[in-house]
């Protein structure tokens, strides 16, 4: 069965996918979105509600690589890879070393931040446009560390951060309670950031925004696009269910799944999959401020309208493995070490696939060789921060407009 063509497919209702619909639908097009699931209801329902405006660094300059082995001789640690897994990621992991090189240090930094200024003001525009406003928290964040040794080391960090005019400020042990009260006295600095941001749930913001694109015409079909075909005379989709739908342009933002649909138009992208979790406690369990950040330990705990979602750890484990929610678990334990006081019971597990690529650059631009084909998709830990910017810049390729910011740095064809 086929069905009348729109302007543009959009495959994945994903944040990235919705965002993307809500600006080609402000600048006129027809469009179609796609999904197996529905809108935000997968990686985009459960991630840390955070606008990481200030998260610049490249996740390879950030003392990561350094981190590793420590890291991985704890199964329940913050990075963690299946033992059966290790040979196939090894090519994605020898890619994020190289990113990690001095040489590629200031192209990945200055793309990054670039992406991020837009990034904030896109998503004010979108906000204002959308009504959504009233869901945006603007209490800033804490990053606490548990030694002068771990403070000390982030320092260089903070330092890159001062050329982009990002604002913090670096906290003794006995501030802290002014930010958080009820801390665990193991934390000896600390460290503010005021431009950070959180939304009140990240599922229910992605909706709302879905709500606003579907007002001014947009379509949403569930279905699982199996295929993907495109010339000059336009884009075709192939759902599992039979159905057949065309479209004059194509944009894949399927997120952890959308390099397999970018192998049709040649482009072998080395996207892997950080499978995050979290537990997401009922309103009540501890009173907490902003959004606290455990560097060390690779989690955050944000206070969300719905409950207090702990969440984050890297799991390198692909697509197919079943979840390994001891690794919430051991999360959860720690988030009451860190916060006596903390009420552990009734949380919700969960587990999302976080399209990850080894320069923390996320893929904007056209397939190799198609001028009707896009890419929005790999933006790793900051999909819900760079959605609003990537769908900025996915509308003005289709315009044939100039895009705000130099794409080249995440063009597909860059690897």
């Amino acid at each position: 069965m086929e069905n009348d063509a729109a302007d543009v497919a959009i495959i994945g209702a994903g944040i990235v996918g919705i965002a993307a619909a809500a600006h080609l639908a402000e600048a006129g097009f027809r469009v179609v979105v796609f999904d197996r699931s529905g809108v935000c209801e997968e990686t985009s329902s459960g991630n840390a509600a955070a606008f990481a405006f200030s998260d610049v660094l490249p996740l390879a300059h950030k003392g990561m690589i350094a981190q590793v082995p420590k890291w991985l001789a704890d199964p329940l640690g913050p990075l963690s890879i299946p033992p059966g897994y290790f040979p196939k990621l090894l090519p994605w992991l020898y890619r994020f070393w190289r990113a990690g090189a001095a040489d590629k240090y200031e192209g990945a930094l200055t793309a990054q931040a670039g992406l991020m200024k837009l990034a904030e003001a896109a998503w004010a525009g979108l906000m204002a446009r959308s009504g959504t406003g009233d869901m945006l928290r603007e209490d800033g964040a804490l990053e606490l560390y548990e030694s002068e040794a771990e403070f000390q080391a982030a320092l260089p960090g903070w330092a890159a951060r001062d050329r982009f005019g990002i604002d913090y400020t670096h906290l003794g042990r006995h501030e802290l309670p002014d930010f958080q009260p009820g801390l665990s006295e193991r934390f000896v600095r600390g460290t503010f950031v005021p431009g950070w941001k959180t939304v009140a749930d990240p599922r229910l913001l992605g909706k709302a925004v879905w709500r606003y694109a579907e007002e001014l015409g947009a379509l949403f079909v569930q279905g699982n696009a199996v295929r993907v075909e495109a010339n000059d005379m336009g884009a075709v989709v192939h759902l599992s269910d039979g159905s057949v739908h065309r479209a004059g342009k194509l944009i894949i933002a399927a997120g952890a799944w959308s390099h397999l649909l970018a192998r049709r138009f040649g482009d072998r992208i080395p996207l892997e999959t950080e499978r995050g979790y979290n537990t997401t406690l009922p309103v009540g369990a501890f009173d907490v401020k902003r959004q606290l950040i455990f560097p060390g330990h690779g989690f955050v705990i944000t206070p969300l309208s719905t409950g207090l979602r702990v969440g984050g750890a890297v799991e390198l484990g692909g697509l197919r493995r079943s979840p390994n929610f001891a690794r919430s678990r051991a999360m959860l334990e720690k988030a009451q070490q860190f916060l006596p006081g903390l009420d552990a019971a009734g949380g919700r597990e969960w587990m999302g696939y976080r399209p990850s690529l080894p320069d923390s650059l996320p893929v904007i631009g056209r397939a190799k060789g198609r001028r009707n084909v896009f890419y929005a998709f790999g933006h790793g830990h900051l999909g819900l921060t760079q959605s609003a910017a990537t769908g900025a810049l996915v509308r003005n390729l289709l315009l044939g407009q100039l895009p705000a910011i130099d794409l080249s740095p995440f063009s597909a064809q860059r690897f």
